[in-house]
């Protein structure tokens, strides 16, 4: 009979969840995919945009999943999802984040966006966040705009690679420094090391051919010893 009692208490004590713990089902995101692939495009969009300099409030940054959905649902408009700010330093520069469908880019929806544009004479960047890849006549449209335009696809921005806990610091010099830094080492631009415009650090930035990048590594604790070094973006 103990035996019997105790195989008894057992079965109770998990039907209760008192050894079990909560049920799994309760760690299951009940929303969709798809507002969570945006939201966390956007979120890390918000984030590349602040550090690049432009206006953008804490609130969009810190906003949750939930509080994203009980904006945009949980199928999002994109035409809700478009952000468009300014520089800090300088109020007339503005920038336009457009999100893409999940068909193929062709010239016409390029052509499409660009007709939808106002005040294009006032819009410095565009940056196009894409599902799916883009047509060789749609990047040639791409490159008429009187602006510089960026695209990114979604996978890309799900994670913003700056705040990887392995990835060294990068900050980018003024003109002023730059030429500081060169005439302190007697050396030309050209003797820097090197980063491609096509790295993901300098399109995370926005950089420019000709901008140098001070990298720190380490330095925050004992094991690792800080050490610095400067590219220039090629």
């Amino acid at each position: 009979m103990e035996e019997q009692d105790g195989l008894e208490g057992e079965g109770e004590g998990e039907g209760n969840g008192g050894i079990l713990g909560p049920c799994l089902t309760s760690y299951v995101d009940p929303g969709t995919s798809e507002s969570h692939r945006y939201y966390l495009a956007r979120r890390t969009v918000m984030e590349m945009l602040r550090d690049r300099g432009y206006v953008v409030p804490n609130s969009e940054v810190e906003l949750s999943l939930q509080d994203f959905r009980d904006i945009h649902g949980q199928n999002p408009d994109l035409e809700r999802l478009r952000i468009s700010t300014t520089l800090r330093s300088d109020p007339l520069k503005r920038i336009l984040v457009i999100f893409c469908g999940p068909s193929v880019v062709k010239v016409h929806m390029i052509r499409s966006i660009a007709y939808q544009i106002v005040n294009k004479d006032t819009l410095g960047g565009l940056i196009l966040i894409v599902q799916n890849h883009i047509t060789a006549q749609a990047l040639k449209a791409v490159d008429l705009f009187p602006f510089k335009a960026e695209i990114f696809q979604i996978t890309d921005m799900l994670v913003n690679i700056t705040k990887h806990v392995l990835k060294p610091k990068h900050r980018i010099l003024t003109d002023r420094e730059k030429q500081r830094l060169l005439e302190k080492y007697n050396i030309e631009e050209k003797q820097l090391p090197r980063m491609l415009r096509k790295d993901a650090i300098a399109r995370y930035y926005g950089l420019e051919k000709g901008q140098v990048v001070k990298v720190s590594y380490g330095g925050e604790n004992e094991i690792t010893e800080s050490h610095v070094t400067y590219r220039c973006v090629w």
